[in-house]
């Protein structure tokens, strides 16, 4: 009952959605550490990928990677406009799969209950 098609999709984005929230907010706090390497995460094109294979998107996980980005003269290779716009988005995608899955887990209540 819970474990369906739309459920498990919308389960999967909010997982990926609140790591990159995550890896946004390292990269952000680590803006002026020398070397450090912004992370970036990515799980849509593994999620459309099991959605167009039939696949159970249960098993898609989220995965960090290293920006390849340049780096500035103290080896940081954070962007902040880059990462702002995508916390923007992120949060917004995130906003959506939440709604989704609370207008979801509605219909649900309003099934048991009769209404």
């Amino acid at each position: 009952m819970f474990d369906d098609l739309t459920t498990s999709a919308l389960r999967v984005s909010v997982a990926g959605l609140a790591a990159r929230q995550n890896a946004i907010a390292n990269n952000i706090a680590n803006i002026e550490t020398p070397g450090f390497r912004a992370r970036k995460v990515e799980f849509e094109d593994a999620l459309h990928g099991a959605l167009s294979h039939g696949e159970s998107p249960a098993g898609v996980a989220p995965e960090v990677k290293s920006s390849l980005e340049p780096t500035r003269l103290n080896g940081s290779n954070v962007n902040l406009d880059e990462e702002t716009m995508s916390h923007i988005d992120t949060t917004m995608r995130y906003q959506l799969t939440m709604r989704a899955l609370d207008s979801k887990y509605g219909m649900l209540r309003d099934a048991i209950k009769g209404a």
